[in-house]
């Protein structure tokens, strides 16, 4: 039996509606909030380990190593050593990791034009269960 390697798949071949479709893996790594946060704060240009840090309020050192190895390895971050003292060391959003942007801001302008939405409805359904 042959099989195929992931990178073999065209785009007709995949449906991430198919529990073994490997386009699912993708699908969880850009759906990922953390990798939300990361790429808007690439958005605006190359940033350090520190800054990403700071920008992204509440991620953890280890979920964020985690994170921008994930993206490096998917191809929609690059990392970059520059041989200083002390190193630097810069991440940046590759050309694959660009065309993110708009979708993902997208995503983020609704989660605040539908907060107010989400939270009514939240309480309403709560309200509802704490009824029962």
């Amino acid at each position: 039996m042959v099989t195929k390697t992931t990178a073999a798949f065209r785009a007709d071949d995949l449906d991430p509606y198919a529990a073994g479709c490997p386009s699912r893996r993708l699908l969880d790594r850009i759906g990922d909030r953390w990798t939300v946060l990361i790429i808007g704060t690439l958005s605006d240009g190359p940033r350090r380990f520190s800054e990403i840090r700071r920008e992204v309020d509440g991620i953890s050192q280890k979920m964020l190593t985690q994170t921008l190895r994930g993206l490096e390895r998917d191809g929609l971050v690059s990392r970059a050593v520059f041989a200083e003292v002390p190193p630097r060391v810069e991440y940046t959003l590759t050309e694959a990791g660009q065309t993110l942007r708009e979708p993902l801001k997208a995503l983020e302008r609704w989660s605040i034009d539908h907060f107010g939405q989400v939270a009514a409805s939240r309480e309403r359904y709560d309200g509802t269960l704490a009824q029962a």
